[in-house]
């Protein structure tokens, strides 16, 4: 792994492309095996899976084919909004999750060359995005300030309008959550990564990201009542 890549996650920042690892096509905790918090587990896979539904038509739109080898401008249009929306359920707030990702570019950027492919950038950018939330959260807890809500953009309103009382109620929950339970639900079922590529993406060990999962959907299955069902 090159310099460049370690420092987006402190050496965990090549993740492979989303959904296709070991936990993929499965539904429960990350790496497959029947979760413990069916209810919980549910509602979590079919709200953040709907928010990734939602957001897909833009990413096709901005993802033409281009001429030659790759270029920082071609994973911007294709992963930024994607980006952006992982960025907003770590932290909250539309606003800031554009700045961490303007963040994550900009450091792609001056990494550029050190990079081997388009994989690496991809994971680079993750890491990234998850690393800047987390600055973002630590810097929040230790003002102990209350950040008001802030007007969202045009994107993220339309989707989250497009919410039921149901998986509003979802996305809430997972925002009570400690932040590195949040991270692995929301890059396990919203972003589709396998065990593994939470594991770089977060600079966790795959057992870790196992037994996080496994407790933060315990815990959501203590919050929601509905759940149960």
């Amino acid at each position: 792994m090159s310099n460049a890549e370690r420092g987006a996650a402190g050496g965990a920042a090549d993740g492979g492309a989303a959904g296709q690892g070991d936990a993929a096509g499965h539904g429960g905790v990350p790496g497959g095996g029947a979760p413990r918090d069916g209810g919980a587990t549910n509602a979590v896979e079919q709200t953040l899976r709907h928010l990734r539904t939602l957001d897909a038509p833009v990413e096709e739109a901005d993802d033409a084919p281009s001429q030659g080898p790759l270029t920082l401008e071609d994973l911007y249009l294709q992963h930024r909004m994607r980006l952006v929306r992982l960025a907003i359920l770590l932290v909250d707030e539309p606003a800031t999750a554009e700045d961490v990702v303007q963040e994550a570019f900009t450091g792609l950027h001056r990494n550029w060359a050190k990079l081997r492919d388009a994989a690496a950038a991809v994971g680079y950018l993750r890491a990234a995005v998850v690393n800047g939330s987390r600055s973002v959260l630590r810097r929040r807890k230790t003002a102990r300030e209350y950040v008001p809500p802030h007007a969202v953009n045009a994107r993220s309103a339309e989707s989250l309008a497009m919410l039921s009382t149901e998986h509003q109620a979802v996305v809430k929950a997972l925002s009570k959550l400690p932040p590195r339970q949040r991270e692995v639900l929301v890059l396990r079922y919203y972003g589709g990564l396998s065990e593994a590529e939470i594991s770089e993406a977060t600079g966790i060990s795959k057992g870790t990201v196992k037994s996080t999962a496994s407790r933060a959907l315990e815990a959501l299955q203590r919050t929601m009542p509905d759940s149960k069902r």
